[in-house]
């Protein structure tokens, strides 16, 4: 496992509204990565995986619009 702080935060948007990431966990290669975000609007502290979140809009770099769509699940295994 190993935890990278990020400098700058990276503005993204998550379930919750808009926050800024501001540590990496990353557990090996068998798992997303979890982002620890803080919201902009309450300043509460959730941890997302790479499904759950998306990059806010950056006109500078390009990125003039974000998909908010729900990841689909997983299917789950027949028995």
């Amino acid at each position: 496992m190993s935890i990278l702080q990020l400098d700058p935060p990276i503005p993204v948007i998550t379930p919750k509204g808009e926050a800024y990431a501001q540590l990496l966990i990353d557990y090996g290669p068998e798992y997303n990565l979890l982002w620890v975000c803080f919201l902009d609007d309450s300043g509460e502290c959730w941890t997302y995986d790479n499904t759950q979140i998306r990059a806010q809009k950056n006109v500078t770099m390009g990125r003039t619009f974000v998909s908010r769509h729900q990841a689909k699940s997983p299917p789950l295994a027949a028995e």
